[in-house]
């Protein structure tokens, strides 16, 4: 099959013929139509990702595709059958496999490139906004990097949750996706102080959670932006800086910092991150959640759709056709 490979951390990805992966008992094998691109692949290819991978490795997180072939004891799915599903690394493919517990049957209504792009941007803000920051309607929910791939399916999901949703990203056109995609207000961090405008927009009480994939010193604004008892919710460092978290803020605060990775409650707990994932296809279904596609790029341009991401060229998700 034809896939997209690192030789070695950091080397330049090439565009290769290998061997299909093999398919084990409980597994999937999937024609892969479209993939994802995370910025967590760019860790992956450098070696940087929590979850090593040795190289020659194939990247690529999440996919869509048709189903090919079953494993020993894969009961629920059917060849034919048109899926979404999470892997750690392989999507970028023209077949991957993925564990049973990390598919997801698709409406008809669900194109693949759209579908793509779902699992891993709205499944981390779904399960993160939920389960780990309880935001609950009526309260106020900051949202970094908010015209990004996972800031944007934090912001519908804010929003259906009926919190209010203030918005942040570099740029004016960015926010403008934001609000497009429910965001009540915005803040360009270009042009505007992030506590000075979340304390201007909440009557000076700060927001109650804060969701940030960003960290550096937008996790620094968030500490001096959160309210009393409030929870920030650290999703990524896309900034490249882990912020060095005061304790003395936490304590007289009473905040509340989560560290949070989507991809380990697919080991932990399959089953919540299987129900989060369906709730999410039915709030699309009922029109709450509305996946943005910024560009498509052919399999064999994987590299130029992750500078992309880098560069932070792209707004909503990048993905990959085979």
């Amino acid at each position: 099959m034809r896939a997209i490979v690192c030789p070695a951390f950091g080397a330049p990805l090439e565009v290769r013929d290998i061997s299909a992966p093999v398919l084990m008992p409980g597994q999937v094998r999937i024609d892969v139509a479209a993939a994802g691109v995370n910025f967590a692949d760019t860790l992956l290819i450098s070696g940087k990702y929590q979850e090593k991978v040795a190289p020659p490795l194939v990247p690529g997180m999440e996919l869509a595709g048709t189903v090919a072939e079953l494993g020993e004891g894969v009961e629920g799915l059917k060849v034919g059958d048109r899926v979404m599903a999470v892997v750690t690394g392989g999507a970028f493919a023209e077949q991957a496999v993925a564990n049973h517990t990390d598919v997801v049957r698709l409406p008809d209504r669900l194109d693949f490139v759209d579908a793509a792009g779902f699992p891993v941007a709205y499944g981390t803000s779904h399960l993160g906004l939920i389960a780990k920051a309880g935001l609950k309607a009526g309260e106020t929910l900051v949202v970094h990097g908010a015209a990004g791939g996972v800031g944007l399916t934090a912001v519908e999901i804010g929003a259906a949750l009926g919190a209010t949703v203030i918005a942040t990203a570099g740029g004016a056109d960015k926010v403008a996706v934001a609000r497009g995609h429910g965001a009540h207000h915005g803040i360009d961090y270009k042009a505007e102080d992030i506590r000075d405008k979340v304390k201007a927009l909440t009557e000076g009480r700060g927001a109650d959670v804060v969701y940030d994939p960003v960290g550096g010193a937008v996790f620094d604004a968030s500490l001096r932006a959160v309210a009393p008892d409030g929870r920030i919710l650290v999703i990524g460092f896309a900034s490249g800086t882990v912020p060095q978290i005061p304790a003395n803020i936490l304590l007289v605060k009473n905040v509340t910092v989560i560290g949070y990775w989507w991809g380990a409650y697919r080991k932990l707990n399959p089953a919540l991150v299987q129900s989060s994932l369906a709730e999410c296809v039915g709030w699309w279904a009922e029109g709450k959640l509305k996946p943005h596609v910024s560009q498509t790029l052919p399999l064999e341009q994987a590299s130029a759709a992750l500078d992309l991401l880098k560069s932070r060229a792209a707004t909503g998700k990048v993905v990959l056709t085979v």
